[in-house]
């Protein structure tokens, strides 16, 4: 059965674009399934999912959508419906990978929306932003932002080649994943996880050792703020059965405005889980 990736794009501006990739992508083998989350007009390429029904999906309508001026208004009804299209493809088994492609409006929707799918879905995002500061776009998720190098405007000698490697890794992604081997029934073995900082890093290293000889996999998280707030989103999915939080230093960022906070909400996702939890002062 051929592997579904799903493109997102605007394609009131961006058909020539999408259509491009589209072909590459196919001609590869895959399956592609074209998103549009236009706001601006009618599309100059026929989509899959229409900006209609991704407007619906979002609780707002099309119409009304096109004429108004508040982008800011409009743009979180559009990512509310894609997000909620794609959890559906990818529940039907009709997503494998998710890419997508554009200019700041465009990475700011299509990274939120990549944003509502699992940890392992490929998830790449074509950006002319990829070159500096990520992290609002990637969040703790596993999205690969790639540079654009030129602005995505129209077909030329650039965006001709970035676009191919685009296809490339996006299609290298998926095929990889449906390959990946198992490491000694690991992906099936409970999962708990830790957090680490340099001066825990014996406490951590030994109990992580005592752990996997129970026959748990462990996931060790470095404290650096992004760590701390990943470790919460992957046991807010569902996917953490015990969490050994010896390195809770990102509080005294958090509480002091240091460089390394793991935001408000750190040290919560175990207790609304009802996640079994062992808590220490590590590195404080």
């Amino acid at each position: 059965m051929p592997k579904h990736i799903v493109i997102l794009s605007s394609l009131d501006t961006k058909g020539q674009e999408a259509e491009f990739l589209k072909k590459l992508i196919e001609a590869r083998g895959f399956k592609t399934i074209l998103i549009d989350t236009s706001i601006g007009g009618e599309p100059t390429l026929q989509p899959d999912i229409s900006s209609e029904e991704i407007a619906r999906l979002g609780g707002g309508n099309i119409l009304d959508i096109r004429v108004s001026r508040n982008t800011g208004e409009v743009t979180p009804i559009m990512i509310k419906g894609a997000s909620v299209k794609v959890q559906e493809l990818l529940s039907k088994g009709l997503l494998d990978g998710i890419i997508s492609f554009g200019g700041a409006s465009n990475t700011t929707s299509a990274t939120s929306v990549m944003k509502a799918l699992p940890f392992g879905v490929p998830k790449l995002m074509v950006s002319t932003l990829a070159s500096g500061q990520v992290q609002p776009f990637v969040g703790v998720r596993d999205i690969l932002m790639m540079h654009s190098v030129v602005d995505i405007s129209g077909l030329n000698r650039i965006s001709r080649v970035v676009l191919t490697n685009a296809a490339a890794a996006m299609a290298g992604m998926v095929k990889g994943r449906r390959e990946l081997p198992q490491d000694e029934g690991s992906s099936t073995k409970p999962l708990v996880t830790a957090t680490m900082f340099g001066v825990t890093t014996p406490c951590v290293e030994m109990a992580r050792r005592q752990v996997e000889y129970a026959g748990y996999e462990v996931l060790v998280f470095h404290a650096t703020g992004v760590g701390g707030r990943t470790m919460e989103s992957f046991i807010l999915d569902g996917l953490v059965a015990g969490v050994l939080d010896l390195t809770t230093t990102e509080l005294a960022d958090e509480l002091v405005g240091g460089i390394l906070t793991a935001g408000k909400d750190r040290l919560t996702a175990a207790a609304l889980r009802g996640v079994p939890q062992v808590i220490s002062v590590g590195a404080l």
